[in-house]
């Protein structure tokens, strides 16, 4: 019968998780990570091409799990922008705890978002604060498109500032593990970007 691989692949697996925590992707060593799940260095081919993969098998799901999250928060914006909702001083995003819900799961999956934000230099992770952050430019402008076909007066914006603005709320969303938060005074901090950054971009954009 065929030789059942599954607790080497786990061995291997937390092995792998151990030494990119400690050493970051570019200088994990696969003869440590072979060392410590015990097993020779070829044996790790049989289960992984290479470290990129490695490192994949250990963010890709939760990285798509945030963006299956926020894919999910911008349907909500775009499937409730009836004129009577929008009418008033509360608009949409102002109910969506944006932050919330995005600082929610990524401290559900803490140690893997840890390896993307801290240690994935080299890979093809690097820039993924900077993917996010594009993401939620287009969709914004997307969104003051969408208002402004209600009717609703929307402030010209210099397009730089508002890169540069947007990159910086992302990139707040992810400063609880670059300074160690635990996850409520995480959570505490999500709830005070809310009540900086939404009242900041509705008046930015005149509404």
């Amino acid at each position: 019968m065929p030789k059942d691989k599954t607790d080497s692949h786990n061995r291997i697996i937390e092995a792998a998780k151990a030494e990119f925590m400690e050493y970051g992707y570019s200088d994990a060593s696969l003869r440590r990570i072979a060392s410590n799940a015990g097993i020779q260095v070829s044996g790790l081919y049989k289960h992984f091409k290479n470290k990129d993969e490695m490192f994949s098998s250990l963010v890709e799901p939760a990285m798509n799990g945030f963006y299956d999250l926020y894919h999910m928060i911008e349907s909500e914006y775009f499937d409730n922008t009836d004129p009577s909702e929008l009418q008033g001083e509360r608009f949409d995003w102002e109910s969506k705890s944006e932050a919330v819900r995005a600082v929610t799961y990524i401290y559900d999956h803490l140690d893997e978002f840890k390896l993307i934000i801290l240690k994935a230099s080299g890979t093809r992770y690097e820039d993924f604060v900077h993917r996010v952050a594009k993401l939620e430019e287009d969709v914004t402008y997307r969104y003051m498109d969408l208002l402004k076909e209600k009717g609703y007066k929307i402030k010209k914006t210099n397009p730089r500032d508002f890169h540069l603005l947007l990159t910086s709320f992302v990139e707040a969303m992810f400063m609880p593990i670059t300074h160690g938060l635990n996850r409520e005074e995480a959570l505490q901090y999500a709830e005070t970007m809310e009540e900086f950054y939404n009242p900041a971009w509705k008046e930015w954009f005149g509404i």
